[in-house]
């Protein structure tokens, strides 16, 4: 079998990619270009790709192509209609990055409650050695118990969220976007209830049509002046121009993102020209990315590997 890896910097050089190995013959490329696509997988029975698109003039130039193996979750890069038509198995993986989600979640949403970044500049600066007193009070930081916390999307990672901010003794509430996932452990509110009621908003629902532009200026005005958001789903969720907006005129504490609508972002995006930069903690599409979540990202796309070369 003649496996192609597409895209490997995606799963990061410091993952071995050695449980592919025994599979077949393998070609690695750590990234490509959509138009050299085509003659990489000219011989190629097996693809594997994360954000590299396999559309119907790809496939059309791999004849032996018999499965196609997305390194995620999400399966939009993938001409899945196509792919049934001529009988090659599409095969994602999904679950493995729940707890990376998780984590980095709450480590973003800390930051900001905790003021973190301002705190280790006054220490790094030099003001803190110059301070007459063995604290400083500069900028003030909330506890997280006794909170409104309200998660948009109570899917799997969604809940999971819920379970840990319930640990740090918040309140948890819900919104479905779908309108079909019911948690009894929460209440579940409309939107607009939920943007007014909760001092921390979590955003851990999928992009699609009902959540596209999710939130606008007109839902950042709901919140609290003092709430914060987080966007840890999908990009295009939160207006972007909005937030950034919003955030210029104070019309909540701060913003956490790790998923934007153009990724990489671009230089003149409007995050990066934000007036107060500790208002807003960014980080890069890394959220599901842990070490430990991407090893187990590849094991089980070679597991899926496995089983399809078993029938």
């Amino acid at each position: 079998m003649h496996i192609v890896f597409l895209d490997a910097d995606t799963i990061g050089k410091d993952i071995s990619l050695s449980p592919l190995e025994p599979l077949g013959k393998l070609k690695v490329y750590s990234t490509s270009l959509q138009d050299e696509v085509a003659g990489r997988i000219k011989q190629a029975d097996i693809i594997i790709t994360n954000k590299v698109q396999i559309r119907q003039a790809e496939m059309d130039n791999a004849p032996k192509l018999k499965l196609i193996c997305i390194t995620a979750t999400g399966t939009n890069n993938v001409d899945l209609e196509y792919a049934a038509k001529k009988g090659i198995a599409v095969k994602n993986v999904a679950g493995y990055s729940t707890e990376s989600v998780v984590q980095t979640t709450f480590a973003s949403i800390l930051s900001l409650l905790n003021s973190t970044a301002y705190f280790d500049q006054y220490v790094k600066s030099g003001a803190y050695s110059t301070s007459p007193i063995f604290t400083h009070y500069g900028q003030t930081f909330w506890e997280m118990t006794g909170k409104n916390f309200g998660i948009i999307g109570m899917g799997t990672i969604g809940k999971r969220v819920a379970e840990v901010a319930t640990a740090f003794g918040a309140k948890v509430y819900y919104y479905s976007t779908s309108g079909n996932n019911n948690c009894e452990t929460y209440l579940r509110l409309s939107l607009e209830e939920l943007l007014q009621t909760c001092d921390i908003v979590s955003i851990h629902a999928p992009l699609n049509d009902k959540t596209k532009n999710l939130i606008t200026h007109n839902e950042l005005k709901l919140m609290k002046p003092t709430a914060f958001i987080a966007n840890m789903g999908r990009g295009g969720i939160i207006n972007e121009k909005d937030l950034a907006k919003a955030l210029n005129e104070n019309l909540i504490a701060g913003a956490a993102v790790d998923v934007f609508e153009q990724e990489p972002i671009p230089a003149d995006h409007p995050y990066l020209a934000v007036k107060n930069k500790q208002k807003l903690m960014l980080t890069p599409h890394i959220a599901w990315g842990s070490a430990e979540a991407r090893k187990r990202l590849l094991e089980l796309t070679a597991k899926n590997i496995e089983t399809f070369l078993s029938k």
